[in-house]
């Protein structure tokens, strides 16, 4: 009989149970839901010690944390769940800083009456995302909230990751002559979040771009160390990410519309919907700021990568005081690329 079989000796009924108040009462029932899906599904050493947080050995170098909550609707979209998404998320910022991820910590938001299978199935999913990363989920928390004053459930997860030294990537480092480069394909997440919100059947299925991308991170920087910059456009999209990063430099920027990586079946989506694909959230790209001469080697680095096999460079950052980003339309005009006004997208990660 294992230790879990002993001390609870009758199983959760995780195919037609459903959360209820005493799963977040820090009794019996806690510990159990805790043990049989929490504990089971991210098992490693740390969590193995039981207590209230995670002991480990601090690794030389710089740290770097953040933290991201997820409250994407629907819980379930093509190429991905909350699951998942909380731990590609999480990565990508820490990555962002040119950082190894070491570890994660995820908090649970559970709405009462929410199922069991569905909760086991985010669970199994982050799980997975963990250990393909390599980044365990070493600590966590959970607590239930009354039916009605949830969405099924929130999670919040923090990421720790260490910065080798003599590596310095941050936004206010871009400078003037800067090449702009992107990962891959704009908006796939974004549309891949509508077409399922709003049961819309396109001709071909739009599957979120959700993954980690420190490994990419890692490659690039090993080849090209000069890299000034990298960012994880997701929320408000390519042009939120821009307009940031120029109001951190204090710089302007001019894209290529032509040169911007976009699928059919999203622009064509986008058009469908009223939508600016420059705006639709990403959780599986990147964008990166490098001196122009460091341009096509970081490229092809790039290109190299299964996640950046369609890597492009799209613009270049300029002087400019006002801080303005523009981009040159396929018919030869130029049109400002503002900051979002209102929501474009809600609940989208």
């Amino acid at each position: 009989m294992s230790r879990m079989e002993k001390r609870f000796p009758t199983r959760i009924n995780m195919r037609r149970g459903k959360v209820d108040m005493t799963h977040g009462s820090g009794g019996r029932a806690m510990a159990q839901l805790i043990e049989e899906v929490f504990t089971r599904h991210f098992d490693n050493e740390f969590l193995d010690q039981g207590n209230d947080q995670a002991l480990f050995d601090a690794p030389e170098g710089r740290m770097v944390m953040s933290v991201d909550g997820h409250v994407v609707s629907p819980l379930f979209f093509p190429g991905g769940d909350i699951g998942s998404l909380s731990v590609h998320g999480t990565i990508n910022d820490v990555a962002m800083s040119g950082a190894r991820p070491l570890y994660l910590s995820a908090g649970f938001i559970l709405e009462e009456g929410f199922p069991l299978a569905d909760l086991e199935k985010i669970v199994m999913s982050m799980a997975k995302a963990a250990k393909e990363a390599g980044v365990p989920v070493i600590t966590g928390d959970t607590k239930v909230v009354e039916r009605g004053k949830g969405d099924g459930v929130f999670i919040t997860t923090t990421g720790i990751g260490v910065v080798p030294a003599g590596l310095e990537i941050s936004g206010a480092n871009v400078r003037p002559g800067d090449a702009v480069l992107v990962s891959g394909h704009m908006g796939d997440h974004g549309v891949a979040i509508m077409s399922s919100r709003e049961n819309l059947a396109f001709e071909t299925e739009i599957v979120s771009d959700s993954a980690a991308l420190h490994g990419l991170v890692a490659e690039m920087v090993a080849v090209v160390p000069e890299i000034h910059a990298l960012r994880d456009p997701t929320r408000g999209g390519l042009a939120a990410t821009l307009n940031e990063i120029a109001y951190q430099a204090e710089v302007g920027m001019k894209l290529f519309e032509e040169k911007i990586p976009l699928r059919d079946e999203v622009a064509a989506a986008c058009e469908f919907l009223g939508l600016d694909p420059l705006y639709v959230a990403n959780e599986g790209k990147l964008v990166a700021f490098c001196p122009a001469d460091k341009a096509n080697a970081l490229l092809a680095v790039m290109h190299a990568h299964p996640l950046a096999a369609d890597a492009a460079i799209i613009g270049e950052v300029v002087a400019d005081d006002l801080g303005f980003v523009t981009m040159e339309t396929g018919f030869g005009g130029t049109r400002i690329i503002d900051w979002l006004a209102g929501e474009q997208l809600p609940r989208i990660c």
